[in-house]
């Protein structure tokens, strides 16, 4: 543990005052492999860290990102839904894509099963291809992609939607080419 009250008496109070789902801004202070430090705009400085704020890697958006500067950079204002005060590291646990539009339920609103899409193969895996079919919203087909590489486009249908998971199953239409 970081900490008891008595030997940070200001950061506790501070983050014993904030509540869940509460909005917090600041300024991205630093970009860590494990996560993005925030310094609070009326927060304390913290101990060690370089800011009260914590953001980790998928709470800073609801789209695949391959490095966290393609999302936020360091002195970027920023706001973030509280999700927990962490007591161990005496931060506060944001989300950022708590506040953007879930472009998945957007999709989903528009799409029925059946339906065939265009789209480009974004990652090839041992369990099969994720296929991008809209902007952030990304689909697994559970079979071998053959000839496939990432970056090739193709044709897909839709064969199940999973609002609440945020899961979209695909199958190939036809089968994408190495190109």
């Amino acid at each position: 543990m970081m900490g008891g009250r008595a030997e940070h008496p200001e950061l506790w109070e501070f983050l014993e005052a904030r509540h869940p789902g509460e909005v917090l801004s600041g300024t991205v202070a630093a970009i860590e492999p494990f996560g993005v430090f925030v310094a609070l705009d009326d927060g304390p400085d913290h101990p060690v860290f370089p800011g009260v704020g914590f953001v980790s890697y998928p709470e800073l958006s609801w789209r695949r990102f391959a490095a966290a500067t393609e999302v936020v950079q360091v002195g970027q204002c920023v706001s973030g839904e509280l999700l927990v005060f962490d007591t161990t590291n005496l931060e506060a646990r944001l989300s950022l894509r708590a506040l953007q539009p879930d472009p998945f339920q957007a999709f989903a609103e528009h799409t029925a099963v059946g339906q065939e899409l265009r789209g480009r193969v974004t990652l090839l895996t041992s369990i099969g291809a994720f296929v991008e079919v809209a902007d952030g919203v990304e689909g697994l087909v559970r079979e071998p992609a053959g000839e496939s590489r990432a970056g090739a486009g193709t044709t897909v249908v839709v064969t199940g939607i999973d609002r609440e998971r945020r899961r979209l199953t695909l199958a190939w239409r036809c089968r994408p080419g190495p190109g």
